[in-house]
Parts: C-alpha cells; structure tokens; sequence
C-alpha cells in the first residue's frame, strides 16, 4: 500500500515524529552538559555501559567514522570514564570499556533522561508493545 506524500494524517505523524526526536536530543544534550559530556560523548559512554566494542563496531553502531570514535575515547579516556583494553580474541583489536565511573556516569545519564520515560509512563503496557512494535516495523 502506498501512502501519499500530501495525505494529511502521514504528514502530522512524520511532525509528531520530528518533535518527539527534537525534544528527546535537547534533553540529551542537557543531560550530557550536565556531567560536562557533549552529546556524542553521552551516547558513546552510553553504548560502551552495556558492553565493551571495538573501535571499528563503536563507529558503526554510531553511524560515524573511527577517526570520529578515536577522538571521542580519548576525551573520555582522559576523563577517567572508558579504558582501552586488547581483545581476548585478537590482541591486535582494541576494546573501549567504560571504568567504573565511566559506569556510574551513564547510569546517572540514563535516570535523568526524564522525557523518555514520563510520556511512555502515560501509555498502558499493551501501548508501549504496540509502538514498539511499529517503531521497529518502520525501521525494517
């Protein structure tokens, strides 16, 4: 089923889309600002916190170029946030791991993201199932 691009209920729904990322990136950004992170730096600490990755998979899950990722760890590297280890399965690969207060810092991160828990706290569990399910269905 096609949908046209001047139908008027797509249009609101690609708006409402737009103004929900929009205010999620500004309390991102706020976030970050409060621990004295940027935004990228947040998201990679973030990412990291739930497992160690590679430079090369850090810069794919990011969408970014490793040269991007290499600066962004050693930022957090010289903040005492996130550590380079080798590879238990190739030493020629580095890992970036987060230290425990890199840890501490994302969790802290995580609970004052307000906005993206108090909206979805107004919906029932069978509303959260459901637009996650059609969030990922428009992502496939």
């Amino acid at each position: 089923m096609s949908t046209s691009r001047m139908d008027p209920v797509t249009l609101e729904v690609v708006d409402l889309i737009g103004a929900v990322v929009a205010r999620y990136h500004e309390e991102y950004e706020h976030a970050a600002a409060g621990h004295q992170l940027t935004g990228a730096q947040a998201k990679l600490l973030g990412l990291l916190s739930l497992e160690p990755l590679p430079m090369r998979k850090i810069a794919e899950r990011l969408k970014c170029e490793p040269s991007n990722v290499t600066g962004i760890v050693d930022r957090l590297e010289g903040r005492g946030l996130v550590e380079r280890r080798p590879d238990p399965a190739d030493r020629r690969v580095k890992m970036a791991a987060p230290t425990e207060e890199g840890l501490r810092t994302a969790e802290e991160l995580r609970e004052s993201l307000g906005f993206a828990r108090e909206p979805l706290a107004g919906l029932s569990t069978a509303e959260r199932v459901l637009l996650r399910d059609l969030l990922k269905r428009m992502l496939d």
